[in-house]
């Protein structure tokens, strides 16, 4: 609290006060499981800072009466409190208003997963930051994750572009239009059980709403494209008709077809055309094993026609072969999975459907947190025999790596490596070494052409992630501190990570991030995890 008060940017300040009015958000309770009375309200909160009287909770106070929402008379009687205080010494934080929103920019990419909405705000005292809003469209069109910087949209942009993808675009919005799509995602997210959550998301939060109060209503929100039976018909006609489709012009593959456009049109994006690895991984991995009906012999013929249309679809729509390459390996990834699947009794039954929701229906909790730990080192086999020796101190493996990717490999190692050196430990160098010659030898072409320090902070931030470097209070280190080393904001790193990750061949998710492999444990990670394994079982 004392470094928040002390530091002449308000955000640090506002980020902590974001994250108690989060804390006492009863949005994100969950219906079906009992209230958590521990959890301290609101109006409990601001007492216990009104019966302590001092610069840090007048602070606090001042900050709650502006960017808390919904209850006057809370608001009311902080601003009768904070007449009887001293005013604070801090010289941003008398002039404190709502922010005045000077741009909004909204990040999309061809493929249609999902759009970052930039929101460029400035305070009365002339400190400038922004809100970085990701909304998922194929989860809902719910904002997923969001955080918000010391930046200036020009800096926003400048990074973004730097560690953007092809197929990338960037457009401004209105801002009443941009109010419209954050309420909606915002509402949606509070909404969703199990809530998504990162280091900075829903924390946040309030701040985001904060911002966007401040905004005109009346814009119009995300739109789904719309595909009416006509279009769906005429779009089957025309792949059946296409080089790629006409050898599967039969009765079978026509309802396995439809099939396809009936989850490329009501569900995710809403878009037929546009095929993710993620999107495929949706339809293949849980959509068809848990929603279709049908006997195995018919729906295993799926994967063959799906590789077609998503060949056909991206023709049509003009998206790059790099997207096409990646959903067409999604697909041989994850077609044995669903094979499995579709011969597994029961995915469509009532308790499998209550389990997507969260819903308790007797799995013992402790299974469960088994088979998280399970995920994160690999296998039972690996679970059951983990120890907690530290990670050699070993060289980088140049094994399989060309010569035309090796000066910018070169380039990433040396910053990885001063960055464990000098900040974290060499058990972290080990670890990032092995993260980077493994991507390396994969798919250099995912370094990009882009910084080389956005590239070596997003291996840094993968290996931090999954050794639970982030989360407090088991690592204690926040995500912006990391970053500063390589000269860059938290929010470049996240979109190049998941781009690595799958260069590598690990679950490109880097909100609930496993790398599935003790190789990229440190000690204390795997402590912990022995820990919560006996804690689970007993011993």
């Amino acid at each position: 609290m004392g470094r928040a008060l002390a530091d002449p940017d308000p955000l640090n300040l506002l980020l902590m006060v974001s994250m108690l009015l989060c804390i006492t958000d009863s949005r994100q309770d969950n219906p079906f499981t009992a209230a958590d009375h521990s959890r301290p309200t609101l109006e409990e909160l601001v007492e216990s800072f009104i019966g302590v009287p001092c610069p840090e909770t007048t602070a606090l106070l001042a900050v709650i009466a502006e960017m808390s929402a919904g209850n006057d008379v809370l608001r009311a009687r902080i601003r009768r409190e904070l007449a009887t205080r001293p005013a604070p010494e801090i010289h941003w934080l008398a002039g404190l208003s709502s922010p005045m929103v000077t741009r909004v920019v909204r990040m999309s990419h061809e493929l249609g997963d999902g759009d970052d909405i930039m929101i460029a705000a400035r305070l009365a005292s002339g400190h400038e930051f922004s809100c970085v809003v990701y909304i998922d469209h194929n989860v809902g069109n719910l904002v997923k994750d969001a955080f918000v910087l010391p930046a200036s949209m020009d800096q926003i942009l400048s990074m973004s572009q730097q560690a953007a993808e092809d197929g990338t675009r960037w457009d401004d919005m209105t801002l009443a239009d941009a109010r419209a799509w954050v309420e909606k995602g915002i509402q949606r997210a509070t909404m969703t059980i199990p809530p998504f959550e990162s280091e900075s998301w829903p924390g946040c939060r309030a701040l985001v709403e904060w911002v966007i109060r401040t905004l005109p209503t009346g814009g119009v929100g995300h739109q789904t494209p719309e595909w009416d039976s006509r279009k769906s018909k005429r779009l089957a006609r025309q792949f059946f008709a296409s080089q790629y489709g006409q050898r599967f012009y039969d009765d079978e593959h026509r309802d396995l077809l439809d099939t396809l456009l009936w989850f490329g049109t009501d569900y995710g994006a809403g878009d037929p055309l546009r095929w993710s690895n993620v999107k495929v991984e949706m339809l293949l991995a849980d959509w068809i094993p848990r929603k279709v009906v049908a006997p195995a012999e018919h729906l295993a013929k799926l994967p063959d026609l799906l590789r077609a249309y998503v060949r056909f679809a991206h023709a049509e729509a003009g998206i790059g072969a790099r997207w096409t390459d990646e959903a067409l390996a999604a697909i041989d990834a994850i077609e044995p999975q669903y094979q499995r699947e579709i011969r597994t009794p029961g995915l469509q039954s009532p308790e499998a459907l209550l389990a997507q929701l969260g819903i308790d229906i007797g799995m013992d909790r402790r299974e469960r947190k088994l088979d998280e730990l399970t995920a994160c080192v690999g296998g039972h086999d690996q679970l059951d025999h983990l120890d907690d020796t530290p990670l050699p101190d070993e060289p980088f493996r140049w094994d399989g790596i060309g010569g035309d990717a090796a000066p910018r490999v070169r380039d990433i190692l040396a910053l990885t490596d001063r960055c464990c050196e000098q900040v974290l430990d060499l058990e972290y160098r080990t670890a990032c070494r092995r993260l980077l010659a493994r991507v390396a030898a994969n798919d250099p072409t995912s370094f990009g052409r882009g910084r080389v320090e956005t590239v070596a902070g997003a291996v840094v931030w993968i290996i931090g992630k999954a050794n639970n470097l982030f989360r407090y209070p088991a690592g204690g280190m926040q995500v912006k501190d990391l970053m500063a080393h390589f000269g860059i904001q938290q929010g470049g790193v996240s979109q190049r990570a998941a781009t690595l990750l799958r260069a590598g061949g690990f679950d490109s998710d880097t909100v609930g991030l496993r790398l599935g492999s003790v190789d990229y444990l440190v000690s204390e990670r795997r402590r912990s995890i022995i820990a919560a394994r006996d804690a689970c079982r007993g011993d």
